[in-house]
């Protein structure tokens, strides 16, 4: 039966070791990329809730200035 030289060995299993490091990494930013779609999500979801009450206070033809606040009216 024949074996690896040891140096082969050793190389063999740096790169397999470095292998699943990467895959480990790889899997920990896709969770972190699911945890910012779910945030976006959810300001989605409040933004639709607040620009609703917006619209039922200020109307459907409300132009509203998100820098100054000033509310006017499509004309």
């Amino acid at each position: 039966m024949a074996y690896l030289e040891k140096n082969e060995l050793e190389k063999i299993q740096e790169m397999n070791a470095e292998f699943t490091k990467m895959k480990i990494a790889l899997g920990e930013t896709e969770l972190q990329k699911q945890t910012i779609i779910n945030a976006v999500n959810e300001l989605k979801t409040s933004f639709a809730m607040q620009e609703k009450m917006l619209i039922e206070k200020y109307g459907t033809d409300a132009v509203i200035n998100i820098q100054t606040g000033e509310v006017t009216q499509k004309q």
